[in-house]
């Protein structure tokens, strides 16, 4: 049996009749910077991460790029992230010129953690003050730890960017004495960034991205900055870049959007049968650690989308060993990710050789992907379970 790690197949077959008419519409209109698609894309995001304003950007990584370079980050700043995310969320950083201080991650979510968040900016404060912003990145479809993140983004007077990429209608609780608010990605820091990669949950048929905020002043600015910085238009104040996002994967986006809750309810589902299966054939924490939910428990979880699985990611022993036997097996999975962002070569010139983040490092040696897209069939998820529990008991 084949399981594919993701197959958009199914997906494009469902929709491809009203895709293909959308896009011919487009072409004919000849309008293709720009213009009405992309305006109401960009207002039916809005809407959806509950966001006053979002802008349509040419890619997650250029969302990232344009949020800092609108808030003015560059040469000597730094900006406190997490060590355990795809290389965009740092190559943004040092773009700008800036550097990325990495605060260590939670052993159970993987996502920063706000207590070493709070040490480092305790520190910084104490030393010379030069964290610029923190970027939390929400990662494989949950919310990072926002209520404490925003409480000390408010203590510090920093800027919030939520690196949202992997977790578009992703929410989070704000806990107070007596009720639970819920909070959407993108809607809780100064910018939200989301990627339209063909692999996220909500994606294009090639490259996009959208930047949300509640912000009026800084929507204006990034709106110039993905156009060159010009405003009007041959007038430039300030040095921007091309960060425009094409009519063409505004169209399909925003035709994908209509079904993207049944998508994520689909991906949750699977996440529910996999932790049954897992469990009844007796590998749930001792040869697998399940990825935790840590906000499905709270009130309001069943109205909310506390995860929406972007990735399944589990804890194994032997990984390596086992992705080669899942490969060979015909099933689909992948690491990620292999390498902290600390570790990799290109920091070296920067001296953080002996930088020791427990966390993430141990979640680079012991972390797999499996299947979670929303049109695995049950008979898929059980072959994959058959399979690790094969490769742990023989």
């Amino acid at each position: 049996m084949q399981v594919p790690l993701l197959d958009l197949k199914p997906q494009m077959k469902a929709l491809r009749d009203e895709i293909v008419q959308a896009v011919a519409e487009v072409v004919d209109s000849t309008q293709y910077i720009l213009g009405p698609r992309v305006h109401d894309f960009e207002e039916a995001v809005a809407t959806y991460s509950a966001a006053r304003y979002a802008v349509g950007v040419s890619s997650g990584t250029d969302a990232l790029l344009i949020s800092l370079m609108g808030l003015d980050i560059g040469p000597g700043d730094l900006v406190l992230t997490t060590p355990y995310t795809f290389f965009a969320t740092m190559g943004s950083i040092l773009r700008v010129g800036a550097l990325p201080v990495f605060a260590d991650i939670e052993p159970d979510t993987m996502n920063i953690d706000p207590v070493m968040i709070a040490e480092h900016l305790a520190r910084d404060s104490r030393i010379n003050g030069k964290i610029k912003a923190l970027m939390p990145v929400h990662l494989f479809g949950q919310c990072a730890d926002m209520q404490r993140i925003m409480g000390l983004a408010d203590q510090y007077n920093l800027p919030v960017i939520e690196d949202a990429a992997q977790a578009i209608g992703a929410d989070c609780p704000f806990r107070s004495a007596d009720q639970t608010k819920w909070k959407r990605a993108g809607s809780m820091g100064v910018a939200g960034c989301f990627s339209f990669f063909p692999s996220k949950n909500l994606g294009g048929i090639g490259d996009g991205g959208m930047v949300t905020t509640n912000d009026k002043a800084f929507d204006g600015r990034l709106r110039s900055l993905r156009n060159h910085g010009a405003e009007p238009k041959y007038y430039h104040t300030v040095v921007g870049g091309n960060f425009r996002l094409d009519p063409v994967q505004a169209t399909v986006l925003n035709i994908k959007l209509k079904h993207l809750e049944s998508w994520h309810k689909a991906r949750r589902r699977n996440a529910s049968l996999y932790r049954q299966l897992f469990t009844n054939a007796g590998l749930a924490e001792e040869f697998v650690k399940l990825p935790s939910a840590v906000y499905a428990d709270m009130e309001g979880a069943g109205q909310s989308n506390y995860h929406i699985y972007n990735q399944f990611v589990v804890r194994v022993s032997r990984r390596d060993e086992l992705r080669e036997n899942l490969l060979l097996k015909g099933i689909g999975c992948e690491v990620y990710y292999p390498v902290s962002l600390h570790q990799q070569e290109c920091l070296k010139p920067y001296g953080f050789e002996n930088l020791s983040l427990p966390f993430a490092e141990q979640a680079s040696r012991e972390t797999l992907a499996l299947p979670i897209y929303p049109d695995l069939q049950t008979n898929q998820l059980e072959y994959v379970v058959e399979t690790i529990a094969e490769f742990y008991q023989k």
